[in-house]
Protein backbone atom coordinates (compact mmCIF):
# COMPACT_ATOMS: atom_id res chain seq x y z
CA UNK A 1 0.00 0.00 0.00
CA UNK A 2 1.76 3.28 -1.28
CA UNK A 3 2.64 5.56 2.29
CA UNK A 4 0.28 8.90 2.70
CA UNK A 5 2.61 11.74 2.34
CA UNK A 6 1.95 15.12 3.46
CA UNK A 7 3.09 18.01 1.67
CA UNK A 8 2.42 21.00 3.39
CA UNK A 9 0.61 23.09 0.88
CA UNK A 10 0.28 26.78 2.73
CA UNK A 11 2.90 28.78 -0.01
CA UNK A 12 5.31 27.30 -2.62
CA UNK A 13 5.60 24.79 -4.71
CA UNK A 14 3.51 22.12 -3.18
CA UNK A 15 2.08 20.97 -6.16
CA UNK A 16 4.95 19.98 -8.05
CA UNK A 17 5.99 17.75 -4.88
CA UNK A 18 2.44 16.27 -4.70
CA UNK A 19 3.32 15.38 -8.76
CA UNK A 20 6.97 13.80 -7.87
CA UNK A 21 5.78 11.89 -5.03
CA UNK A 22 2.70 10.38 -6.92
CA UNK A 23 5.46 9.47 -9.90
CA UNK A 24 7.94 7.47 -6.80
CA UNK A 25 4.89 5.43 -5.24
CA UNK A 26 3.33 7.62 -2.37
CA UNK A 27 -0.33 9.04 -1.99
CA UNK A 28 0.33 12.47 -1.74
CA UNK A 29 -2.28 14.43 0.34
CA UNK A 30 -2.11 18.28 0.95
CA UNK A 31 -1.57 19.90 5.19
CA UNK A 32 -2.88 23.10 5.57
CA UNK A 33 -4.35 22.44 9.32
CA UNK A 34 -3.03 20.09 11.74
CA UNK A 35 -6.25 18.24 11.53
CA UNK A 36 -4.58 17.09 7.93
CA UNK A 37 -1.56 15.41 9.49
CA UNK A 38 -4.30 12.54 10.45
CA UNK A 39 -2.96 9.04 9.50
CA UNK A 40 0.39 11.03 7.73
CA UNK A 41 3.33 8.75 7.44
CA UNK A 42 5.94 11.32 6.30
CA UNK A 43 5.89 15.27 5.48
CA UNK A 44 7.59 17.52 2.65
CA UNK A 45 7.70 20.76 3.73
CA UNK A 46 8.45 22.48 0.03
CA UNK A 47 10.08 25.78 -1.39
CA UNK A 48 8.73 28.97 -1.20
CA UNK A 49 9.08 32.13 1.12
CA UNK A 50 10.17 30.66 4.45
CA UNK A 51 9.04 34.16 6.18
CA UNK A 52 5.26 33.46 4.81
CA UNK A 53 5.50 29.39 5.58
CA UNK A 54 6.53 29.76 8.50
CA UNK A 55 3.82 33.10 9.71
CA UNK A 56 1.03 30.84 7.83
CA UNK A 57 2.13 27.36 9.94
CA UNK A 58 1.57 29.73 13.16
CA UNK A 59 -1.98 31.10 12.19
CA UNK A 60 -3.11 27.63 11.00
CA UNK A 61 -1.85 26.36 14.30
CA UNK A 62 0.98 23.37 12.21
CA UNK A 63 4.17 24.68 14.46
CA UNK A 64 3.84 22.58 17.21
CA UNK A 65 1.88 19.95 15.96
CA UNK A 66 4.44 19.33 13.02
CA UNK A 67 7.62 20.20 15.47
CA UNK A 68 5.89 17.35 18.18
CA UNK A 69 5.67 14.99 15.05
CA UNK A 70 9.17 14.81 13.80
CA UNK A 71 10.48 14.91 17.03
CA UNK A 72 8.91 11.74 17.24
CA UNK A 73 10.33 9.94 14.57
CA UNK A 74 8.20 11.25 11.45
CA UNK A 75 10.30 11.41 8.16
CA UNK A 76 10.38 14.96 6.96
CA UNK A 77 11.98 16.56 3.81
CA UNK A 78 12.61 20.13 3.76
CA UNK A 79 13.35 21.90 0.16
CA UNK A 80 14.96 25.18 -0.09
CA UNK A 81 12.62 27.18 1.97
CA UNK A 82 11.38 24.11 3.90
CA UNK A 83 15.48 23.57 5.05
CA UNK A 84 15.28 27.37 6.31
CA UNK A 85 11.94 25.85 8.29
CA UNK A 86 13.78 22.73 9.75
CA UNK A 87 17.23 24.75 10.81
CA UNK A 88 18.08 24.90 14.40
CA UNK A 89 19.59 28.79 13.80
CA UNK A 90 19.78 31.44 10.66
CA UNK A 91 22.32 33.94 10.23
CA UNK A 92 19.99 36.63 10.20
CA UNK A 93 16.69 37.12 11.94
CA UNK A 94 14.03 35.76 10.78
CA UNK A 95 12.33 34.02 10.36
CA UNK A 96 12.08 32.17 13.26
CA UNK A 97 12.68 28.39 12.69
CA UNK A 98 11.67 24.80 14.20
CA UNK A 99 15.06 24.18 15.35
CA UNK A 100 14.58 20.78 14.53
CA UNK A 101 17.76 20.07 12.46
CA UNK A 102 21.62 20.38 13.50
CA UNK A 103 22.11 23.05 10.61
CA UNK A 104 22.72 26.56 10.45
CA UNK A 105 21.60 28.21 7.41
CA UNK A 106 21.65 31.47 5.48
CA UNK A 107 18.67 32.50 3.53
CA UNK A 108 19.17 33.49 -0.11
CA UNK A 109 22.82 32.51 0.22
CA UNK A 110 23.42 32.08 -3.50
CA UNK A 111 21.51 34.99 -4.71
CA UNK A 112 18.72 36.76 -5.95
CA UNK A 113 16.30 35.53 -8.44
CA UNK A 114 18.59 36.32 -11.52
CA UNK A 115 21.26 34.13 -9.72
CA UNK A 116 19.49 31.01 -10.04
CA UNK A 117 21.46 27.82 -11.80
CA UNK A 118 21.52 24.26 -11.93
CA UNK A 119 24.35 21.94 -11.36
CA UNK A 120 25.70 18.20 -11.53
CA UNK A 121 25.62 16.09 -8.29
CA UNK A 122 27.01 13.47 -6.77
CA UNK A 123 24.84 11.41 -4.58
CA UNK A 124 26.07 8.11 -3.69
CA UNK A 125 22.67 7.24 -1.97
CA UNK A 126 21.04 7.62 -5.18
CA UNK A 127 23.64 5.77 -7.62
CA UNK A 128 26.14 6.60 -9.70
CA UNK A 129 24.20 9.13 -12.32
CA UNK A 130 24.61 12.35 -11.47
CA UNK A 131 21.42 14.23 -10.08
CA UNK A 132 20.76 17.61 -11.88
CA UNK A 133 19.80 19.98 -9.59
CA UNK A 134 17.75 23.19 -9.71
CA UNK A 135 18.76 26.14 -7.27
CA UNK A 136 16.16 29.25 -7.10
CA UNK A 137 17.12 32.00 -4.30
CA UNK A 138 18.79 28.65 -2.79
CA UNK A 139 19.77 28.67 1.41
CA UNK A 140 22.85 27.92 2.14
CA UNK A 141 24.06 25.36 5.00
CA UNK A 142 26.44 27.72 6.69
CA UNK A 143 27.16 25.16 9.27
CA UNK A 144 26.76 21.43 9.79
CA UNK A 145 25.81 19.69 13.62
CA UNK A 146 27.97 16.56 14.20
CA UNK A 147 25.06 14.05 14.09
CA UNK A 148 24.34 15.25 10.50
CA UNK A 149 25.34 13.17 7.26
CA UNK A 150 26.01 15.22 4.18
CA UNK A 151 24.71 13.51 1.38
CA UNK A 152 25.72 16.45 -1.56
CA UNK A 153 28.35 19.05 -1.94
CA UNK A 154 28.82 21.30 -5.48
CA UNK A 155 32.10 21.10 -6.60
CA UNK A 156 33.18 24.07 -3.95
CA UNK A 157 32.55 21.79 -1.32
CA UNK A 158 29.07 23.79 -0.46
CA UNK A 159 26.95 21.33 1.69
CA UNK A 160 23.80 21.28 -0.12
CA UNK A 161 21.94 18.27 1.17
CA UNK A 162 21.80 16.56 4.29
CA UNK A 163 20.16 13.92 6.53
CA UNK A 164 19.79 14.18 10.47
CA UNK A 165 17.92 10.65 11.45
CA UNK A 166 14.80 10.96 10.58
CA UNK A 167 15.29 14.70 8.49
CA UNK A 168 15.88 15.04 4.91
CA UNK A 169 17.04 18.91 3.95
CA UNK A 170 18.04 19.89 0.61
CA UNK A 171 19.34 23.59 -0.66
CA UNK A 172 18.02 22.87 -4.53
CA UNK A 173 14.41 21.88 -5.42
CA UNK A 174 14.18 18.39 -6.94
CA UNK A 175 10.75 18.26 -7.60
CA UNK A 176 11.07 20.69 -10.62
CA UNK A 177 13.27 18.02 -12.74
CA UNK A 178 12.02 14.70 -14.26
CA UNK A 179 14.09 12.80 -11.91
CA UNK A 180 12.38 11.43 -8.50
CA UNK A 181 15.33 9.56 -7.16
CA UNK A 182 15.17 12.23 -4.24
CA UNK A 183 11.68 11.56 -3.58
CA UNK A 184 11.69 7.65 -4.18
CA UNK A 185 14.79 7.88 -1.60
CA UNK A 186 12.86 10.20 1.17
CA UNK A 187 10.09 7.12 0.73
CA UNK A 188 12.61 4.63 1.72
CA UNK A 189 13.54 6.73 4.64
CA UNK A 190 9.73 6.36 5.53
CA UNK A 191 9.84 2.80 5.27
CA UNK A 192 12.64 2.33 7.52
CA UNK A 193 12.05 0.67 11.00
Amino acid sequence: MAKKVGVLALQGDFAEHETALGRAGAAPVQVRLPRDLAGVEALVIPGGESTTICRLMDVFDLSGEIEGRVRDGMPTWGTCAGLIVLAASLTDDRPKPLGLMDVRVQRNGYGRQVDSFEADLHVPELGNDAFRAVFIRAPVIAEVGPGVKTLACLDDGSVVAVRQRNILATSFHPELTGDHRFHSYFLSMASEE
